[in-house]
């Protein structure tokens, strides 16, 4: 896994046009900086490894542009050592930000392909992520309450399941919509159905977040 010094300039170029951007939380900058993108994606792609760009992976997928994935971990406004619930982990990128703010990362993946490649990549650079194959709609009770939720595909509305995994003054971060999505942070204030604080951050454009979990038999 080479981490060159062309690379690194090239991350280095990428944290400062976030910080352009208007990106201003330094543990998201320095963990952007850590995490070697181009890790994550085939080597065809290394050159555009740190324009900020969506670009494929597998299943159909995408890893988002590096602005976005800046977005939505400074809207988790998290501390270290808090509880994070991952819905999509795709090429793993967005996870290994997370690990390297210092965050307990739970992270589920639906697309069982896609899952067991990152799942080997993140174990061998060593990102101490908890990584599930099952159904983001449903995210992991059995391990929330969580601090925070980050979603990291475009939901048609917000998953109660999912909020009721917050703890109370826990924050989601969600796209949400069809065709027209917008970001949305919401703030769990109590227990109650009217407990929810919706703030909104504009338009986004994600993969669609998948349905019913099909395993294809496995």
């Amino acid at each position: 896994m080479d981490d060159s010094f062309k690379h690194q300039g090239w991350r280095c170029q990428m944290v400062q046009n976030l910080r352009n951007r208007g990106i201003a939380d330094e543990r998201v900058l320095h963990a952007m900086q850590e995490v070697p993108r181009h890790l994550f994606l085939e080597t065809m792609l290394d050159y555009m490894a740190y324009e900020d760009r969506a670009l494929p992976i597998k299943c159909g997928q995408t890893i988002s542009q590096p602005s976005t994935v800046a977005f939505q971990s400074a809207l988790l406004d998290a501390q270290p050592e808090m509880k994070v619930l991952e819905v999509g982990t795709g090429s793993g990128y967005q996870t290994a930000v997370l690990c390297a703010m210092g965050l307990r990362v739970f992270t589920i993946e639906r697309q069982k392909e896609l899952y067991d490649v990152t799942k080997n990549r993140l174990k061998q650079m060593k990102y101490r992520a908890k990584t599930f194959l099952g159904d983001g709609y449903k995210g992991l009770p059995e391990y929330g309450p969580f601090d925070r939720i980050i979603i990291t595909c475009g939901a048609p509305e917000v998953p109660e399941e999912l909020v009721r995994q917050l703890k109370t003054s826990g924050v989601m971060v969600i796209p949400v919509g069809g065709e027209h999505q917008e970001m949305i942070r919401i703030v769990k204030m109590g227990d109650g159905p009217d407990d929810i604080l919706e703030q909104r951050y504009g338009d986004c454009k994600f993969v669609p977040m998948l349905g019913k979990l099909d395993y294809g038999g496995r």
